[in-house]
């Protein structure tokens, strides 16, 4: 499972986000990782949060590359910054495509210890 799966699968038991209260609207995200798309589709209603695996029609699609979603769930890249390098295109609502960047880390977090080949 990809960071970015990961994350949206967290999504999906979150339900209800206070910071969204008053954001009503849903943002697709059109992930390309080579000749691969993978379509997460988030609907928001007054905080209410549903996280689907769709391709359905929505108020804002975000189109990004697999790198680029991996390091924004990982904290490693700024949503903004992004949008302004051109590594994010955004059709639709830019406001609401700004307001998700606060489902994201503003920092990478600790790095993750593997395990795998201490014997344990």
């Amino acid at each position: 499972m990809t960071a970015t799966s990961a994350f949206f699968e967290r999504l999906t038991v979150v339900d209800q986000d206070p910071r969204f209260s008053k954001v009503c609207g849903s943002v697709r995200f059109d992930i390309r990782d080579g000749g691969h798309l993978e379509q997460w589709l988030l609907d928001i209603d007054h905080g209410r949060m549903r996280v689907t695996r769709s391709g359905g029609p929505a108020t804002t699609v975000i189109r990004v590359s697999a790198q680029v979603a991996d390091a924004m769930v990982r904290g490693e890249v700024n949503g903004l910054a992004a949008i302004t390098r051109g590594e994010i295109l955004v059709d639709g609502d830019l406001g609401l495509a700004l307001r998700i960047g606060r489902l994201f880390p503003r920092e990478p977090g600790p790095p993750q210890r593997d395990d795998s080949d201490s014997g344990t």
